[in-house]
């Protein structure tokens, strides 16, 4: 282990933020490499504040001395027009999870889609990537779709409620990678569509805690298919449970979550973490109920 002089103050800007287990993830392996780093949630709802009120939240930041702060739901496209400067991938997706405070200036990154892409390198090696049905498009679905088709999938297929959103999404996307197939398609195609792909991607909220149950029927999964899900919380989520009892490869959110933790640690600080640390370290605060 190897102390540092350097400390970190860090925040996260989001509505709901409260319970995150992001901060203590960060501090336990901050804390791990001796580390002074200190993250406390900045949420939205307990300072009645609005999301579009984010760039104020940056620069009092700034002014009070922080160092960096991750960005979660609704301000990650919000927050923007007040960065300084972009990563080349977060300008890409459209969104903004995670700004670094340097002289004064605000950089933002985007580590929801390396972290995706870390995790299904590194949770589903050698998985078929020749179809993907993709269910949400919105926050960290936007992220995840653009980590797909950067991962080689050939033909993306998004649904989401909001079929305006899958479709504009959808013609992004295809400017940007032009050559492969992304389609929007509509919710009700779901189980005509199970037959044509290799792996079903859950980027929407359905499976949360305060969300229950299954983002589509299943009836239509085979073993052959991996299934993959961005919730997290809990890291078993309905989706996943009965997609492993159908003997399909699994793919839980709480690899993405770390996967995006690791990055953001690692460009906060300049430190590369341990992910299997990190991943336990998580685990273990979902087992214990935080």
């Amino acid at each position: 282990m190897s102390t540092s002089t350097q400390s970190y103050l860090v925040g996260l800007i989001g509505d709901g933020v409260m319970p995150s287990l992001t901060p203590p993830m960060h501090e336990a392996e901050a804390d791990a490499h001796g580390m002074r780093y200190l993250y406390r949630p900045i949420d939205l709802a307990e300072i009645g504040k609005d999301a579009t009120e984010v760039g104020e939240l940056l620069r009092a930041g700034a002014m009070l001395g922080f160092n960096a702060f991750n960005i979660t739901h609704p301000c990650k496209q919000l927050v923007l027009e007040h960065l300084d400067d972009i990563s080349e991938e977060a300008r890409a997706i459209g969104a903004v999870n995670t700004v670094v405070i340097k002289d004064g200036k605000f950089h933002g990154y985007n580590t929801d889609a390396s972290g995706f892409s870390w995790a299904l390198a590194n949770g589903l090696p050698g998985a078929t990537l020749d179809s993907v049905l993709q269910l949400g498009v919105g926050g960290a679905g936007s992220a995840v779709a653009y980590a797909l088709l950067d991962s080689g999938v050939k033909e993306l297929l998004l649904v989401d409620p909001e079929a305006t959103r899958a479709a504009e999404r959808a013609a992004t996307l295809a400017m940007q990678f032009p050559d492969r197939t992304i389609l929007a398609c509509d919710f009700d195609q779901v189980p005509a569509l199970l037959p044509r792909v290799n792996g079903v991607l859950n980027a929407s909220p359905v499976g949360m805690h305060h969300h229950p149950g299954l983002p589509f029927d299943i009836a239509g999964l085979t073993p052959e298919h991996w299934v993959a899900d961005v919730v997290y919380r809990p890291v078993d989520t309905e989706l996943i449970t009965a997609a492993k009892a159908l003997g399909c490869r699994t793919l839980d959110g709480g690899h993405m979550a770390v996967g995006q933790a690791v990055d953001a640690f690692g460009i906060i600080t300049g430190t590369t973490p341990d992910t299997a640390r990190m991943r336990n370290h998580l685990l273990d605060m979902l087992e214990a109920g935080l």
